[in-house]
């Protein structure tokens, strides 16, 4: 699936933020994302962003060793440079034909998220209601750059919901797979709501 537009908009009345997907094939996925679910969310993705952004400096894995402040620093500044290139002013296109999770916005209840190895993340959204047994699911992948305004645009949701302040200090609920050195694999963070 190629992505061609995200919105990102926090409904007041929903107390949620609402993300639509647009895809180049006409097709429509639409999320609600709420403040519980943001709040172990968000610190996850900061922390994966951050990371894969420090992969794609020139200096590479030399930068392990490096001090918090260097890394932040080069962190913050890919991520500018990322935001200087994105598109924030083309209106987002209203009207898809299609529309494959449904009509109502999938209620995201855990996200899985994985960095490639090809540069991407892979996220899947999934939709767990208690007493259901296939639970409604949408996976994209994001190169490094579409990231970074994905977050660009939630980050504004987050200010207009005012659930900014309880992000600093909420806590991060993370369930981690194997560990980065364990031959099954690299870890697969993953957040429940």
């Amino acid at each position: 699936m190629k992505i061609h537009q995200l919105s990102v908009t926090y409904l007041a009345e929903q107390d949620r933020i609402l993300v639509r997907v647009n895809t180049a094939a006409a097709e429509e996925m639409r999320l609600w994302l709420t403040r519980r679910l943001m709040l172990g969310l968000w610190p996850l993705l900061s922390k994966l962003l951050t990371k894969h952004l420090l992969m794609l400096e020139a200096a590479g894995s030399s930068l392990d060793t490096a001090g918090e402040d260097l890394k932040k620093m080069l962190a913050d500044f890919r991520k500018e440079e990322f935001l200087k290139h994105a598109d924030f002013e083309t209106p987002y296109e209203e009207n898809q034909p299609q529309l494959p999770l449904g009509e109502q916005p999938l209620l995201v209840t855990d996200v899985d998220a994985s960095p490639l190895p090809s540069g991407r993340l892979r996220l899947s959204f999934n939709e767990r209601p208690p007493g259901t047994e296939k639970p409604r699911s949408f996976q994209m992948e994001m190169e490094p750059k579409l990231m970074q305004g994905l977050m660009h645009l939630l980050e504004q949701a987050l200010g207009r919901s005012q659930w900014a302040e309880s992000f600093a200090l909420g806590p991060t609920a993370v369930e981690a797979g194997p560990p980065d050195d364990d031959p099954a694999g690299p870890s697969k963070p993953r957040y429940l709501n």
